[in-house]
């Protein structure tokens, strides 16, 4: 027994030693960098084999998913390492260590294969793996390798994250524990927005930093610009509004319906159109998925007789407004300033020739700025971003990625909406609730940012409804008789 404690405090030793060797070096070579990066991986060293001592690899596997829940709502606010042409910052390091944790959990006590069987959304990670080979294949077309590769990096850990939320939120109290930290760190985030707005503070990753006044006062918190924060916000104000519709405790509500409200008015201060549009198609959502199946239908018959009145009324007045866009959008030269919405126009009319002359097929990933930086066929303005996420799926990826993932949502919606009508625990509604219109919130404000590719809430929330979508049907295939809220 005593041989074999000092053979593991031998190793240990030598360890230390190896790491410490190269720290020493560098510090000697000034590369404070690379210190702080050997320093950090000997803190992770020693912090990992004191945990494993003390809580095993499965807590460990879940306590590291849970901390990098956290980290994905500070982004790169906290601590940024550049290595190259790529950053290093708490998400992403926590992101690795999670998922080096759980390889090793599995691997020693039960296998990958065993957590894979367990899940119950097979179709889903299909189309996500489909997705991932393609992105990586289309590097083979793509005329600037770096920026597939920086894509695909982003898409690979956004994915990788939604793995591991798929296999560590198996069961509902953990679902809620999720539920609460998303609507926990907004608290946070909606207290740096205020302070944007009304000290005109902006953080160092916002690319309001160091502007005018003016634009000084729109909140980011700790995104890159207030279209991002929006849409988050608008996604976010669904889990207040459900939380408060379903909790049977006032202490919760109270607080959920003051915190939604206080959603809302960020929102407002940010004035993006895209994340007041998602507030308002959410809520039209919500209205129609508490009404009862008659006043549905009459909702259904009400909005398409509408919406057919309307287009047979004022069709013309619509196509002659988007003519004259498109025939301004085509005035404006390669380097002159545009309005917004005739740069958005032109980033589409790019995407879409992008599509035709590759035959659907795309320009591969993370490649469009690349095109609408060399290879413009009509003028953006110099913007470089599609600002739309299907169009920019569709750009880098092409028309059957495109439709797949059309595809993905319209099935997580329809399998939650199916679930939801047999669901009677309040715990239960609220979180079908938040999945199905948070999830519409997100496709409506999408519009809006840049890119989608660094926005890690929008995996976080993949993460969130395809792990509430797995664990209700596995619930439902071993309860012939539906969901109970005693159900555990």
């Amino acid at each position: 027994m005593e041989s074999k404690q000092l053979v593991r405090q031998t190793i240990g030793a030598l360890i230390v030693v190896m790491v410490l060797l190269p720290l020493l070096y560098a510090m000697r070579e000034a590369d404070m960098r690379l210190a702080l990066l050997l320093l950090v991986s000997l803190g992770g060293l020693l912090l990992f084999l004191y945990l494993k001592s003390t809580f095993g690899l499965e807590d460990m596997a879940r306590g590291a998913v849970y901390a990098t829940l956290v980290t994905t709502f500070l982004n790169q606010s906290i601590l940024s390492v550049n290595i190259g042409f790529f950053s290093l910052f708490l998400y992403r390091i926590l992101l690795i260590a999670a998922v080096a944790t759980y390889i090793l959990y599995t691997l020693s006590e039960k296998g990958l294969k065993a957590d894979f069987d367990r899940i119950s959304v097979k179709c889903i990670w299909l189309f996500l793996a489909i997705w991932l080979a393609y992105g990586t294949v289309s590097m083979l077309w793509s005329k600037s390798i770096i920026d597939n590769f920086k894509y695909m990096s982003l898409m690979w850990m956004g994915v990788l994250f939604v793995y591991l939320a798929n296999v560590i939120f198996t069961r509902i109290s953990r679902l809620l524990i999720f539920y609460g930290i998303w609507m926990g760190m907004t608290i946070f985030l909606l207290v740096l927005g205020l302070i944007n707005h009304f000290l005109r503070i902006q953080l160092p990753s916002s690319s309001l930093y160091g502007a005018g006044e003016y634009r000084n006062g729109f909140p980011t918190a700790v995104f890159t610009n207030q279209n991002d924060f929006a849409a988050f916000l608008s996604i976010t104000f669904f889990f207040y509004v459900a939380a408060a519709k379903n909790s049977s405790s006032i202490k919760v509500r109270i607080p959920a319906l003051f915190l939604s409200i206080l959603t809302l008015y960020v929102i407002y201060l940010t004035e993006s159109r895209a994340g007041i549009l998602a507030v308002i198609i959410g809520l039209c959502l919500y209205v129609f998925l508490l009404v009862s199946d008659k006043v549905k239908k009459l909702l259904l018959i009400g909005s398409v007789s509408v919406a057919g009145i309307a287009i047979l009324l004022l069709s013309g007045r619509i196509l002659d407004k988007l003519q004259l866009a498109f025939t301004q959008a085509s005035y404006y030269g390669a380097t002159e300033t545009m309005p917004s919405n005739l740069a958005r126009i032109n980033l589409l009319r790019n995407t879409l020739q992008y599509i035709v002359d590759t035959f659907g097929l795309g320009v591969g990933a993370g490649n469009i700025p690349y095109y609408l930086k060399h290879n413009p066929v009509f003028s953006t303005g110099g913007v470089q971003q599609v600002h739309n996420w299907l169009a920019e799926i569709a750009g880098n990826f092409g028309v059957f990625i495109l439709l797949g993932y059309v595809g993905l949502i319209l099935s997580l919606f329809i399998q939650l909406y199916r679930i939801y009508r047999k669901a009677n625990g309040r715990a239960y509604k609220m979180l079908l609730e938040a999945s199905m219109v948070g999830l519409a919130a997100f496709m409506a404000s999408s519009i809006s940012p840049s890119t989608i590719s660094n926005l890690y809430f929008h995996w976080v929330l993949m993460g969130f409804i395809i792990s509430v979508l797995s664990v209700f049907k596995n619930r439902l295939n071993t309860v012939d008789k539906g969901i109970g809220i005693h159900e555990r």
